[in-house]
């Protein structure tokens, strides 16, 4: 019972930086996918390539590989020792685990936002014209609401995977939740710490699906 009890208190202090890795990741990505997304489908062929090359690398490499290289990368490439910047009580190793999740979801957030605004009618944007929206109130006012409701499925299942892969943040030694896990099943030779690990990632991932499904019903405008 004491070790439930240890395992729970550790838990619970590296829950605090997943879900910190897992919301600041969300605030970051998803606007930087739609900005990704705009680039990718530009008519400039050097930008659209850009990007296209951006997301093809991201999606293309593993996850672990890209916190690897934002951490050490600025070090061995430019001989820039980033290790002791902290920003309030964040040091480098969260934030470089920050910046590598924030772009990697942002790629896979950009294809799903492209999908959901190239199926869109050209009719919306021709109507839209004669009804005298400027392009940028036709963008926000018309497209973008019904593009949120297509691609939200889409979205929610990237979401609840993030969830699941903040645990990835251990090689950078950041400790998160699976960190503390590993650490309390190591001192007690015991697998329980991995269990209560996993009801801790299965909970959380419980409150988020009943938030997006109660969105998603939300915005069934005709069911």
């Amino acid at each position: 019972m004491e070790n439930i009890v240890s395992t729970l208190i550790q838990l619970g202090q590296g829950f605090k930086f997943t879900f910190g890795i897992f919301g600041f990741t969300l605030i970051f990505s998803i606007p930087l996918g739609l900005l990704v997304s705009k680039g990718r489908m530009s008519k400039i062929f050097v930008v659209s390539l850009f990007f296209r090359v951006y997301i093809s690398i991201l999606r293309g490499t593993p996850l672990m590989l890209q916190l690897l290289l934002v951490y050490f990368g600025p070090y061995y490439l430019f001989g820039v020792n980033l290790g002791s910047i902290q920003v309030g009580p964040f040091n480098y190793r969260f934030l470089a685990t920050i910046i590598a999740f924030s772009l990697n979801y942002a790629a896979y957030f950009a294809e799903i936002f492209r999908g959901g605004i190239q199926s869109m009618p050209k009719g919306q944007y021709e109507a839209a014209t004669v009804l005298g929206f400027s392009k940028m109130q036709t963008y926000f006012k018309i497209i973008m609401p019904q593009v949120v409701k297509r691609v939200l499925p889409s979205v929610s299942n990237e979401i609840i995977t993030l969830v699941k892969d903040t645990s990835l943040a251990q090689v950078l030694s950041v400790a998160e939740m699976f960190t503390a896990a590993s650490a309390a099943a190591s001192r007690q030779v015991s697998v329980v710490p991995f269990i209560v690990a996993g009801a801790f990632y299965y909970g959380m991932n419980l409150i988020i699906e009943a938030l997006l499904n109660g969105v998603e019903k939300s915005m069934s405008y005709y069911s």
